[in-house]
């Protein structure tokens, strides 16, 4: 057996190995995730949206730890899509996945920053929503295509979630 050979029958099963262990490990964070509620459904009448932009699903994760990947409902995928922030809320057209639509009353906060879930970027190159789903608590990370549309999307986000009631909750009114 030549010198080829035996590198190529070593590492063809050592790959599968860990190819095998990413799955069970996959496998084992839905099991662990299965107490993660439904996604909400989109509302079949969704204002016109007020502000939009084509760029990167990163990914959701237990909010605070940016490392905790949430693999139900699709939500661990990354995939590109279009973000349009509409009164009733945020809604992710997700290409490779299912549709993501956050309601307003939901969203806690939103935030510039730099990395979350494997995808890092400049500083303050994420776009990251804080959010509410039953009894998890969740943030969502988003990389627009063009950074030019990342201002006047922060800015919407924030009005949205300033006007909604759990910031009347906070603020006394």
């Amino acid at each position: 057996m030549d010198n080829k050979t035996l590198t190529l029958v070593t590492t063809l099963p050592l790959i599968a190995l860990v190819l095998v262990l990413i799955g069970i490990g996959w496998r084992n964070r839905l099991r662990r995730q299965s107490d993660v509620e439904q996604l909400p459904p989109v509302p079949a009448d969704l204002s016109m949206p007020l502000a939009a932009a084509d760029g990167q699903y990163v990914a959701s994760t237990t909010a605070g730890d940016w490392l905790d990947r949430i693999a139900v409902h699709g939500l661990g995928i990354r995939t590109n899509a279009e973000l349009t922030v509409h009164p009733e809320g945020v809604l992710f057209e997700r290409s490779g996945a299912g549709p993501l639509f956050i309601p307003a009353a939901s969203l806690s906060g939103v935030r510039q920053d730099s990395g979350m879930a494997g995808k890092f970027v400049e500083k303050d190159g994420l776009l990251v929503l804080s959010w509410t789903l039953g009894q998890h608590e969740l943030d969502t990370g988003f990389r627009t295509r063009r950074a030019a549309d990342k201002p006047a999307l922060l800015q919407t986000l924030q009005e949205l979630i300033s006007a909604g009631p759990q910031a009347d909750a906070h603020s006394g009114k």
